[in-house]
């Protein structure tokens, strides 16, 4: 499964930001897909993740209420939608995908993912 994300770039404190993953994998509904964030000098963190069918979704506090992440099978695509943004979320941000079952306890962890984009940037001006 490969993955590609795009529209990181650089926006204020405040403003709003939309990633875009898309997939070349058939089955890609199948798959559970989340967004993480690596900040500089930090380790890699989750952001928000996103069943398969798109019904369910989960964000950690840090996030939640600000940030949107959703999918779309028909065209292998996945988005998240950032909202609100602050300069410490400057960080690359990966798309990746985790063929388990739906588990908060799973999901939120780094290795449950099997494959990874290459990351998109988002720097966050004060």
């Amino acid at each position: 499964v490969q993955l590609q994300a795009s529209g990181g770039g650089s926006v204020q404190a405040g403003g709003s930001s939309r990633l875009s993953c898309v997939t070349s994998s058939r089955s890609f509904s199948s798959y559970i897909v989340g967004w993480f964030r690596q900040a500089p000098g930090k380790e890699r963190e989750f952001v928000a993740a996103i069943s398969g069918s798109g019904s369910l979704t989960y964000y950690p506090g840090s996030v939640k209420g600000r940030f949107t992440i959703s999918r779309d099978n028909a065209r292998n695509t996945m988005h998240l939608q950032m909202n609100s943004l602050k300069p410490e979320e400057t960080a690359v941000y990966y798309c990746s995908a985790a063929p388990i079952p739906w588990s908060v306890a799973r999901i939120v962890r780094i290795n449950e993912y099997y494959y990874w984009g290459p990351g998109t940037q988002v720097t966050v001006s004060s």
